[in-house]
């Protein structure tokens, strides 16, 4: 029989030394921005010189697990800094306003307080990235989240396979500015990449970044549908010389989302387009990451690649659903040496 004793809640034991590490790569001051990236002349010269070896991007790929293993503080360090990168995302035909707003109080809170209280993290210190939604819900999730930094991105132009009327995508974009959105996540035409059309795509990807105003941009390339990473990487370079302000891999519809070759080749493109031109352009994963140890492996590798700058929430974002979930059992087994149930770390 349990006694008294085996019944109590447990008492979370703290980390003071968590603080060592999650705040020198969590909070990092970038309050002064950085300036939009305006876009290039297109430049076909040096887009059609792009090539991808896709032999070598697997082989880099396959390695980085095995030798970025992050480990007891360190490692809780850095689930702290994908929480503040995530763009917690509800993309469901049956969505409701409660549930986005339900959805926002979790953006807004995203751990549990006693797990607060053992890592010595003050409540509200640690938020997501964003709220993600379709355009409807827009206005429910500004709303929820009046009074927070924490930005509502809308889905559009025909999100996810977008093939509707090119004035529609253009209308679609306006309507979430004005309910409130602070960034638009659009899909690119995949046929004008396939197709080596990338005048067309130039053109297209242009129009709706005028469309956005001084909202962000980020450009989905729906990379599973693309054919090769050779067009993946073109398909960057054009999307950044239009001016986008993110690149981000996949809607989480289509069957093959956010990989590792796909995203070395599009954080190769970042690279090599800020060597040109001075300008930092984000990157977005999206679709198929939900569990924490992918999530420490995507940010080493954009600590490889890109840097430090890259790994703050304005340059970087998770497009997930779930992974909150996981990271959330993480941090608490790292407290209590005990893993929870899923159940007990609902998204609202």
């Amino acid at each position: 029989m349990l006694t008294e004793k085996d019944q109590a809640l447990p008492v979370f034991p703290k980390h003071p030394r968590i603080l060592d590490y999650s705040f020198s790569i969590i909070l990092i001051d970038i309050t002064q921005g950085l300036p939009r990236n305006p876009g290039t002349e297109l430049d076909l010269d040096w887009a059609l010189t792009v090539q991808a070896n896709t032999s070598a991007i697997e082989r880099r790929c396959q390695a980085l697990p095995g030798r970025r293993s992050i480990k007891k503080a360190h490692q809780a360090a850095w689930l702290l800094k994908a929480i503040t990168c995530i763009d917690l995302t509800t993309l469901s035909g049956d969505d409701t306003e409660n549930r986005v707003r339900r959805l926002c109080q979790k953006a807004k809170f995203p751990l549990q307080k006693d797990v607060l209280e053992a890592l010595e993290i003050e409540p509200g210190t640690i938020t997501t990235g964003a709220i993600c939604v379709y355009h409807d819900m827009v206005k429910a999730a500004v709303s929820a989240l009046e009074g927070t930094k924490i930005p509502v991105a809308a889905v559009s132009t025909g999100f996810p396979a977008g093939l509707s009327p090119f004035s529609l995508r253009l209308a679609e974009i306006g309507e979430s500015v004005n309910d409130g959105a602070k960034e638009i996540d659009i899909v690119i035409s995949r046929r004008h990449v396939l197709s080596q059309d990338w005048q067309a795509l130039y053109d297209e990807m242009k129009a709706f970044r005028e469309a956005c105003g001084e909202a962000h941009i980020k450009a989905i390339l729906a990379t599973g549908e693309l054919g090769t990473l050779r067009n993946v990487a073109r398909a960057s370079l054009i999307c950044m010389m239009a001016g986008a302000d993110f690149i981000k891999t996949s809607t989480g519809k289509e069957s093959v989302n956010a990989t590792l070759p796909v995203s070395l080749t599009m954080i190769r493109q970042i690279r090599d387009y800020y060597d040109q031109t001075g300008y930092y352009v984000g990157y977005k994963p999206a679709g198929g990451i939900s569990r924490a140890k992918d999530a420490l492996t995507y940010l080493a590798l954009i600590k490889e690649e890109l840097g430090d700058r890259w790994l703050q929430p304005d340059l970087f974002r998770f497009g997930a659903s779930s992974l909150l979930g996981d990271i959330e059992r993480q941090l608490e087994h790292f407290v209590s040496g005990h893993y929870s149930a899923a159940y007990r770390h609902a998204m609202g």
